[in-house]
């Protein structure tokens, strides 16, 4: 039997990879937050405070999935957390899940191999466990029920919802994002590979083209309709900002969901067609910014205070502000998305919305609560699939996703 054979069948105490066991593959042991990559290709750290891949430089591409889990024996369900880990650990770092090649001719190869040779790509992978992980049916599959915590919330039916249950909810997700969409893809390949029999996925999105930025000297990317998206961002490197409205603290409740984060996730569709026979006029007004600079009506620049009073009053800039509900932001991570045509010839694309925040009770709710209600915008976009997820903090050396919730 060979060592990653051995680790197969008896999970890992730890994360770290036997010597020889992975061809070429080692762990990242840096232990810091995640506020950059360390190239322009190279890998981001791994080991941290905080999950890669929240406050991260977003990346250009994504590879999002949800699974179910499939046992009931909570050992199981911790073994392939484990064994996730140190895949996650090897993988980020740009090296292969074990042996790609090379290895027993009669065994299938460790890794799947289509991401040899290439960059890390500053991948980055987030887990996030829903809220049937913590009960399903009445059912307290692995003793979670009374640690869920209370802003893990069922997230209400919001006026034009239109979900397809399908692609919704999942008790664990991993967000997969990177800047080459095969390491993006190889990613979420092999850890499903990893977890056969314990979860399976119960659906999955790519992305392209980010529509956020969390690095504001860069420029604003544009959504699927030409416009400017995300310019008022929480930047990550802002540590008041993240600490106040990004970053889950002790005192709120649960206390290890520390230095964590509940992430909200909305498949949005934009009906491409309608919009492209729209006048220009009624699509600046539908945004409240001008397609080109992409500055806010009655201003100069993008990034110019918004005079919200001189905006149309139900302009998605204006309802969407800070400044219009409270002062309260999230922490944007969103990508286009294009998967192909509806059989009657529409282009089935749009936005793949993701949101992090400390608390979405007081946060998404309430802003999407006021956007389905009044948001011009609704014309040309209805939400298709919803989910959200407790974010743990994260892995320390030695550690593994979740660990805070499961010792």
């Amino acid at each position: 039997m060979t060592e990653v054979s051995r680790r197969r069948l008896f999970g890992y105490s730890g994360v770290t990879l036997a010597a020889g066991a992975a061809a070429g593959a080692g762990l990242v042991s840096v232990a810091q937050a995640h506020t950059g990559a360390t190239g322009d290709d190279g890998p981001v750290p791994f080991f941290g405070v905080h999950q890669a891949g929240i406050a991260t430089p977003v990346q250009d591409r994504l590879h999002f999935a949800a699974f179910d889990v499939v046992t009931d024996d909570r050992n199981r369900l911790v073994r392939m957390l484990k064994e996730w880990t140190a895949a996650g650990a090897a993988l980020t770092a740009g090296h292969p899940y074990g042996a790609a090649a090379g290895g027993l001719p009669e065994s299938p190869p460790d890794d799947t191999g289509e991401a040899l040779g290439l960059p890390a790509a500053r991948l980055t992978l987030t887990v996030g466990f829903g809220p049937a992980l913590f009960e399903s049916g009445g059912e307290d599959r692995f003793g979670l029920k009374a640690r869920r915590p209370a802003a893990l919330i069922d997230l209400p039916h919001f006026p034009g919802d239109n979900l397809d249950a399908d692609r919704s909810g999942g008790d664990i997700c991993v967000q997969a994002c990177a800047d080459d969409p095969q390491v993006a893809v190889h990613a979420i390949r092999n850890l499903a590979r990893i977890g056969f029999g314990v979860v399976a996925v119960r659906w999955s999105q790519l992305g392209f083209g980010k529509t956020s930025s969390t690095t504001p000297q860069q420029q604003t990317p544009r959504n699927m309709f030409g416009f400017k998206d995300g310019t008022r961002n929480i930047p990550g490197d802002d540590q008041a900002a993240l600490d106040q409205h990004v970053w889950a603290a002790a005192k709120d409740g649960a206390a290890w969901m520390n230095g964590g984060s509940y992430l909200v996730t909305r498949r949005i569709r934009m009906h491409i067609e309608t919009w492209d026979r729209t006048s220009l006029k009624e699509q600046q007004d539908v945004f409240g910014r001008t397609k080109g600079e992409g500055n806010p009506y009655g201003t100069k620049r993008e990034r110019d205070p918004v005079p919200l009073a001189e905006l149309p009053a139900d302009a998605h800039v204006r309802l969407a502000h800070p400044d219009s509900n409270g002062g309260v932001r999230i922490l944007r991570r969103g990508y286009s998305f294009t998967d192909g045509s509806d059989g009657l010839g529409r282009l089935d694309a749009g936005l793949f919305f993701i949101a992090y925040q400390r608390d979405p009770r007081t946060q998404f709710v309430p802003l999407q609560n006021r956007l389905a209600a009044n948001d011009h915008m609704n014309e040309y976009i209805q939400h298709v699939s919803s989910g959200i997820y407790a974010c743990p903090p994260g892995v320390h050396k030695g550690g593994f996703w979740g660990d805070t919730l499961f010792i």
